[in-house]
C-alpha cells in the first residue's frame, strides 16, 4: 500500500534523516586502511544506542535474504554492491567501499547510502561513484509533483546508459515511512510517463547502484552479499526524499 505523509509528518521525519546522514558521514571519516568492517558496524551500533534510535537491519529477514541480517550496517567492498554483510575483513588501500544505513527515530525511518575509496583512489572508481551520485541527483530532480515513478527511473537510467553501463532491475528504490521498504518500487531504469503518479506527501528512497562491467549479480555464501557477476567494481548512492508541492526535500542530505 502506498501512503502519503502530511507536512507535519514529513517534518517529524527530518530527525531520522539527519541521524542517518550524520552517521554515514561519521563512518566515512572512520573508514581507513586497516579498519575492520565489524568495527564499522559496532561503531554504527553505538551511535544508534546513543541516539535512542532503532536499527532497520538487525532483525530484517526478507525473502531475498538468508535469515535475519544480524548487523546494523551494510558494508559492500569492491565487487560487492548491495546488502554487504559485515565480516572480519580489514580495509585495504584502494578498496571501494559502499555503506548503506537505515534507522528509525521516533517511529520514522530514513535510508541512505554512500560510496567512497579508502586510501589511494583509482580514477575509474572515482568516476563510477560520481556516476551514481549524478544519477541520484537526476532522479531527485525528476521527483516532482505531476511526474511518475518512471520519470525518476528514466533519469537514473539515462546517466548509466550515457556512460555505457547496463542497469540491473532486480533491486531499486522504494517507499519509506514507518518501515524501511514499502511501495512504490522505483526502478533504476524505465520509461518516462509510466508508473505511479508522484503526489505531495510521497516519501521514497532513490538509490542508483551501478556495476562497471555487467548487469548480472551473484550472491555470496552468506546469503546476503550481492556482487557483480564478473567481479567488476560497483558503487551505490541513496537518499530518502519527500515529494512536496514546492519540490523534493532530501531528508538524508548531510548537514554542514
Amino acid at each position: 500500500m502506498i501512503e502519503l505523509r502530511t507536512p507535519g509528518e514529513i517534518d517529524e521525519m527530518q530527525a531520522a534523516g539527519e541521524f542517518v546522514a550524520s552517521t554515514l558521514q561519521a563512518l566515512k571519516a572512520r573508514a581507513a586502511v586497516g579498519v575492520n568492517l565489524l568495527d564499522l558496524d559496532a561503531f554504527a551500533h553505538d551511535l544508534i544506542r546513543q541516539r535512542g534510535a532503532e536499527s532497520c537491519y538487525l532483525d530484517y529477514a526478507p525473502s531475498f535474504g538468508s535469515g535475519p541480517f544480524g548487523y546494523v550496517l551494510c558494508t559492500s567492498v569492491n565487487d560487492a554492491v548491495l546488502h554487504g554483510k559485515p565480516h572480519p575483513y580489514r580495509l585495504r588501500d584502494g578498496d571501494l567501499l559502499s555503506l548503506d544505513f537505515a534507522a528509525s527515530v521516533d517511529g520514522w525511518v530514513a535510508d541512505s547510502a554512500i560510496s567512497l575509496v579508502v586510501g589511494t583512489a583509482n580514477p575509474d572508481d572515482i568516476e563510477l561513484i560520481a556516476l551514481t551520485e549524478r544519477a541520484l541527483h537526476a532522479g531527485i530532480a525528476a521527483a516532482v509533483v505531476g511526474n511518475k515513478t518512471g520519470d525518476i527511473s528514466h533519469a537514473i537510467g539515462s546517466v548509466a546508459h550515457e556512460a555505457g553501463l547496463s542497469v540491473n532491475l532486480e533491486f531499486g528504490g522504494h517507499g519509506v515511512g514507518r518501515t524501511m521498504h514499502g511501495d512504490p518500487h522505483v526502478s533504476n531504469d524505465g520509461r518516462p510517463g509510466r508508473g505511479f503518479p508522484l503526489k505531495p506527501g510521497l516519501v521514497i528512497a532513490i538509490e542508483p547502484w551501478f556495476m562497471r562491467g555487467t548487469d548480472k549479480l551473484r550472491t555470496d555464501p552468506d546469503g546476503w552479499t550481492l556482487r557483480s557477476a564478473d567481479g567488476s567494481r560497483t558503487a551505490h548512492s541513496e537518499h530518502t526524499i519527500a515529494i512536496t508541492d514546492d519540490g523534493p526535500i532530501t531528508l538524508t542530505r548531510p548537514r554542514a
